[in-house]
């Protein structure tokens, strides 16, 4: 038998609302829900080496404390 592990604060439910929710958006919905996120002043998309991920999320972590 398979166990499902999921992230803390995921569940079956969770991940069902989420699949649903992008399996049922139309292409323009999911266009424009992909530019909604350039639109948001107090976050920003930086792009990074892979092996700077890790200490990346570590600073992130360390801010939302």
């Amino acid at each position: 038998m398979v166990q499902n592990r999921f992230p803390e604060g995921w569940d079956e439910e969770r991940v069902r609302r989420v699949l649903s929710h992008y399996e049922d958006q139309t292409e323009d919905e999911a266009v424009a829900e992909d530019e909604s996120g350039y639109e948001d002043r107090t976050e920003s998309i930086v792009e990074v080496p892979v092996e700077l991920v890790p200490a990346v999320r570590e600073l992130i972590a360390k801010h939302k404390r």
